[in-house]
């Protein structure tokens, strides 16, 4: 039997989260994808990786399943693997594993199991900063959201996302550097590089991977789920390998009938009736989203914001649109520009299509949005004044 050569870089894997927002009734790291659990995906990641220890910090009472999780993963490679139990922070945790780091390692990653799905290429990354004598190391991608900075419920401004970055794992520490640290904390913080960074080190970053995000609610596992299904593997095979701009449509009808005042456009309409729905009845909003997740790939606004969710009921297009635009980000797209049509008798859209076009731009991040409007001469539901409808077309280009 041949014996693996001894690595100079650790990863921790920490696995001993409970998965509380989950709701798997259990934790997290052992709820299944696919054949496999979260646990095992992200190991996948780590043995394809750069060579490495790998110690899994696991719940207590879960240790066994844990080594037959990275027994599985790891093949001819076991003797890299231990297991530790956690603690009751995710800093307990860490210190944890750091404490079963073999003597000779020089380099130590910190991963979140929960990033199931990272590609081995960020830890490639991470190692190589790492090795140019950077002390601490975080992946990080673009932030791709409309940030406000708000005061209970009323949105103050916006925040300038070009010197904002969304952090992920693995990240990367001098084992040294990270040994005195953690010796030398005080208080818990979010994360590793926070924690060094308040020891008094630099911390670079690396581009990260939009498949490292992190499984945290049931939308995240099931859009785990939805990137490992077969139908996935072929899409992503015969994508072209620079891929090109894509088009999508979308409509949606709502009938007069509703409570309140309408909502169309983004826009509130004070003295027109209302239109029916699960949320606010906005066409406009509602044809947009249909036609960015069709041009995205995505499904559709069912899909996302059905009636089954009731967050979304009456919400508001601001809602829709800005989660549309994370959805869009999170699959490597943005917003080109949408143009939309209203067919209807009422509102008259003339007087405040500027606003309705800020509105809704505004929403999506500033990419250009067209409103126009017309009637159909008297035909049809929305020529007789019963509803509303509005047709969608968007397009999307790769991030």
């Amino acid at each position: 039997m041949s014996i693996t050569p001894v690595p100079r870089t650790a990863v921790i894997v920490v696995a001993a989260g409970s998965g509380t927002r989950l709701g798997a009734g259990g934790p997290k790291a052992f709820v299944g994808i696919d054949e496999h659990t979260v646990l095992r995906h992200a190991l996948d990641g780590v043995f394809a990786g750069p060579l490495a220890q790998v110690v899994v910090v696991a719940p207590a009472g879960r240790e066994g399943d844990a080594l037959t999780e990275a027994y599985a993963a790891a093949g001819d490679a076991r003797d890299l693997v231990s297991v530790v139990v956690g603690g009751d922070t995710r800093q307990a945790s860490v210190a944890a594993g750091l404490a079963a780091v073999w003597a000779d390692v020089r380099y130590v990653l910190v991963h979140d199991a929960a990033r199931a799905l990272t590609p081995p290429a960020v830890f490639a990354r991470v190692i190589e900063a790492l090795e140019a004598d950077n002390p601490a190391v975080v992946p990080v991608v673009p932030v791709v959201d409309t940030l406000k900075r708000v005061d209970g419920h009323v949105a103050l401004a916006a925040v300038d996302r070009s010197e904002l970055a969304a952090a992920q794992t693995p990240q990367g520490f001098s084992r040294v550097d990270l040994e005195a640290a953690y010796a030398a904390a005080s208080e818990e913080f979010t994360d590793d590089a926070a924690l060094m960074a308040d020891a008094g080190h630099a911390v670079v970053v690396v581009p990260g991977d939009r498949a490292a995000f992190k499984i945290t609610t049931p939308d995240d596992l099931e859009r785990a789920r939805a990137l490992l299904a077969p139908e996935a593997h072929t899409r992503v095979a015969i994508e072209q390998p620079h891929p090109l701009p894509r088009v999508g449509v979308g409509t949606d009808v709502h009938a007069f009938g509703g409570e309140g005042d309408l909502w169309l456009a983004g826009l509130s309409w004070p003295g027109e009736p209302a239109l029916s729905g699960h949320s606010d009845g906005d066409a406009v909003s509602h044809a947009i989203v249909d036609a960015l997740l069709a041009a995205a790939g995505l499904g559709d606004i069912g899909t996302h914001f059905g009636t089954d969710r009731p967050e979304y009921a009456g919400a508001h297009a601001d809602r829709f649109l800005e989660r549309t635009l994370a959805l869009l980000g999170e699959a490597g797209w943005r917003v080109g520009n949408v143009s939309v049509q209203v067919q209807a008798v009422r509102p008259r859209f003339a007087a405040r299509r500027a606003e309705a076009e800020a509105a809704l731009s505004d929403a999506l991040g500033g990419a250009p949005v067209s409103v126009s409007a017309t009637t159909t001469d008297g035909l049809g539901f929305t020529g007789r004044g019963e509803g509303v409808a509005a047709y969608a077309v968007a397009l999307v280009v790769p991030a």
